[in-house]
């Protein structure tokens, strides 16, 4: 009878349990190798957070000890007197081959002298209203009634009869209110543009924390004949700058030339600096056409803003710029705005211009209202409001009115004649 013998102990393992044994032990180190990875990721983490707390703390203290360090700034600098230019050049045939010798009507400003010193000239960009227009009329008002001397300007003007050019130099601004009493300075800088035309426009550099700026920069204007020089004006707006808002408007100077003799010689002229628009505040504000039409079925309401009459002269020139803005508020807050174009010179300006805002689902116009800001555009400073208005259930008088009407006849065009508010 044969014996039997005993097998090995591992041949009663099968290959499942050992390829089981092999897959968690994969895993095992595939698990451990993300949690060693996770942990190092964290800790490079922290470390680089800690550098740049550390970093950002030092720098604090650098700025605050360099910040105590600096002196106040020394009186009776020496300045060198320097040209500028205004921002449009007249065009060089050898610079540029491909023009044809076209110049721009009207008092075009061009550039200088090549052989003169040139400083940088600032063109300002327009400006769409960032800030809310009722925070800045009350900001500028608010300067208005809290500085009643606000300084003076000394200015010159020349002619160039080679040039056929008008020369202005800005010199400088003395005594000047302080933006902030508690701060007791300013960053003021000055822009210039001559009327009627109003087409072209300059501003000097920004000089910071002095009441006493002195600029000594000159911008030239081609294509002005000597015979136009009386019907000119000068119009300069004096400006405080501030990075983190809209710039404060100090006051402004208007000097028709119209009598000063520029023919032989440099003549020094000098005026008090006056509060911005306040002959403005005892006029009327005019009226605006709007037509509104409510849409149930697509929750839509139109807005055709048609046109505007009787506005209140708003520039130098005895015209205004006009534009009108729209807002659709809901529950007395804004949801959407529209703006219409800008209508150059006049006072009774047309727009004809239509509107869709899109009305909160299931709600109607209970709850909605309208708002109109007509504004005066002005490139050279901020976009100033002449009128407002708003249309809406919650209101009395002929805006409520109006609006009820456009409710009860939804899909009809209904238009009315509104005056406008302060």
């Amino acid at each position: 009878m044969p014996v039997q013998q005993a097998g090995h102990p591992l041949q009663h393992i099968s290959n499942g349990a050992i390829s089981g044994i092999v897959i968690g032990a994969v895993g095992f180190v595939i698990t451990v190798s993300v949690v060693a990875y996770k942990c190092y990721r964290r800790r490079v983490m922290r470390n680089a957070q800690n550098r740049l707390s550390s970093a950002i703390k030092k720098g604090l203290q650098e700025s605050n000890s360099g910040s105590m360090k600096k002196s106040a700034p020394v009186r009776g600098k020496v300045i060198m007197k320097s040209k500028a230019t205004s921002p449009i050049t007249p065009p060089d045939p050898e610079r540029d081959p491909f023009h044809r010798g076209t110049t721009s009507p009207g008092f075009s400003p061009t550039g200088g002298d090549p052989s003169s010193i040139k400083t940088e000239v600032y063109v300002e960009n327009e400006k769409d209203g960032a800030t809310p227009e009722k925070e800045d009329v009350m900001r500028e008002h608010h300067l208005e009634e809290k500085t009643t001397k606000l300084g003076s300007l000394h200015f010159s003007v020349t002619y160039d009869v080679q040039k056929t050019a008008l020369l202005v130099t800005m010199i400088k601004a003395v005594e000047l209110p302080p933006r902030d009493p508690s701060l007791g300075g300013c960053d003021p800088y000055v822009k210039l543009q001559l009327l009627p035309e109003k087409k072209h426009k300059c501003k000097t550099r920004v000089l910071r924390k002095t009441l006493n700026p002195v600029y000594d920069e000159t911008f030239t204007f081609y294509g002005i004949n000597l015979n136009q020089i009386p019907g000119i004006t000068l119009h300069f707006v004096v400006l405080s700058f501030d990075r983190f808002s809209r710039d404060d408007i100090i006051g402004e100077v208007i000097y028709p030339l119209a009598g000063v003799d520029v023919s032989e010689k440099e003549v020094p002229l000098s005026k008090e600096i006056s509060p911005r628009h306040l002959k403005f505040r005892s006029q009327g504000r005019g009226e605006l056409l709007v037509s509104l039409c409510y849409q149930p079925a697509a929750n839509r309401l139109g807005v055709v803003v048609l046109k505007a009459r009787n506005l209140p002269k708003m520039d130098i020139t005895g015209l205004s710029d006009p534009y009108v803005k729209i807002y659709l508020l809901y529950n007395g807050q804004r949801i959407a705005k529209k703006k219409t174009h800008v209508k150059k010179r006049t006072l009774n300006p047309v727009f004809n211009e239509s509107f869709l805002f899109d009305v909160p689902y299931n709600e109607g116009l209970q709850n909605i209202s309208l708002e109109l800001l007509v504004l005066d555009w002005d490139r050279m400073t901020k976009n100033e409001v002449i009128g407002r208005l708003e249309i809406g259930a919650k209101l009395v008088g002929q805006e409520a009115n109006h609006w009820n009407e456009v409710m009860n006849c939804p899909r009809k065009q209904i238009a009315e004649w509104h005056k406008l508010k302060e």
